[in-house]
């Protein structure tokens, strides 16, 4: 049957595949669909965040239109008064046109539709296609990934950052865990890591000068103010972009952090513009210069300035709001101080502030 105007209620924390199925079945049987989101105020998700990872999933549906709206009231089946208070919400968000039909695949549809004066449309999920439920990605997200939409992903992969001075193995570090976790196999096999920008721009300048003087080298290359606010949106950029269809954990060769200190050795300080790109990741990894032998590779700026990098490196992250561990000795201590870092961070999973919860002996 064809509805003119069809109604979707849940709380989306976070959105999963089974919500855009309800969704796209809401779609295919109506003229227009309003899409009420509505948490509690109290839940860790934000709800423009959410509405935006719902817009994004279903922008080939312009009909489904999305509302968000905080519902704190308490969850009680069996209260009418409840009820009452509930459905003012929804009415308020979903607008002043009439609901033909109320789209579901819980038992409380028939109370919802009845109470909105529409057909309750109980949409039949394959469970055993669409195992997950927003309570199931919240107590193991990990084993749900396959479940959840680019954008709510990236939101909750782990992302770990190398910083370091020059040639003291960012990039391997990086590029060897990235290696290791694929190694699981499952979803890990899609673990990235994310070169560093501030190198490829290095290039381009410098092949620039090159090509307009042969043999000019990197010594020669002139840095300002927004070449650095490039590198750091751009780093951030190919992150969130490289979160997005990864796994529960993405490495990083530097970040705007490390941004931040490279502008004050070129320029004497640190700009406005990129300190406000700076972002807080879960984790960072410092690799030391003692005991790593300097490789001029024509792109470096020398091994002069190592050990001040690394102490500034040091100040910044003890600075920061962030847990960082430093990486010493030789290469594979390093990579298993690394590991063993990332595999705690791993094991203290998501954490998630409770929804508001059916009261006790409350029944549909």
């Amino acid at each position: 049957m064809r509805y003119g105007h069809g109604l979707v209620v849940g709380k989306f924390y976070p959105p999963h595949a089974g919500h855009h199925a309800l969704i796209a079945a809401a779609a295919r049987d109506c003229d227009r669909v309003t899409v009420v989101v509505a948490p509690s105020s109290r839940e860790s998700v934000p709800l423009a965040l959410r509405l935006s990872w719902l817009r994004e999933a279903h922008a080939t549906t312009p009909h489904v239109r999305f509302a968000g709206t905080h519902d704190d009231h308490p969850v009680d089946y069996a209260d009418p008064a409840a009820w009452d208070l509930h459905c003012a919400v929804f009415a308020a968000a979903a607008g002043t046109d009439r609901v033909d039909a109320v789209f579901s695949s819980e038992a409380y549809g028939d109370e919802l539709a009845r109470r909105f004066g529409a057909t309750h449309v109980c949409v039949d999920l394959d469970r055993a296609a669409l195992p997950v439920s927003g309570t199931a990605v919240r107590a193991d997200p990990v084993a749900h990934w396959d479940h959840l939409a680019p954008g709510v992903r990236a939101w909750l992969t782990r992302r770990v950052i190398v910083v370091g001075a020059e040639s003291t193995g960012t990039t391997t570090t990086a590029r060897a865990l990235a290696r290791h976790y694929r190694l699981r196999g499952g979803v890990w096999s899609r673990t990235r890591w994310v070169p560093e920008f501030g190198r490829e721009l290095t290039e381009r300048k410098l092949a620039g000068l090159r090509r307009a003087r042969p043999g000019a080298t990197v010594d020669e290359v002139v840095w300002n103010r927004a070449d650095f606010v490039t590198v750091a949106a751009e780093q951030n950029a190919t992150e969130d972009a490289a979160a997005r269809g990864g796994s529960p954990v993405l490495f990083g060769d530097t970040d705007a952090l490390a941004t931040t200190v490279w502008e004050e050795r070129y320029l004497g300080s640190t700009s406005p513009a990129v300190r406000a790109a700076v972002r807080r990741p879960d984790l960072y990894l410092l690799t030391d210069d003692e005991r790593v032998p300097f490789v001029d590779d024509g792109l470096r700026d020398g091994e002069a300035i190592r050990s001040w990098m690394t102490g500034r490196f040091r100040e910044e992250l003890a600075a920061a709001d962030v847990p960082w561990v430093m990486l010493t000795g030789g290469y594979g201590q390093r990579l298993r101080t690394a590991v063993a870092a990332c595999d705690a961070l791993l094991a203290r999973g998501w954490s998630w502030a409770e929804p508001i919860t059916p009261r006790a002996g409350s029944s549909i």
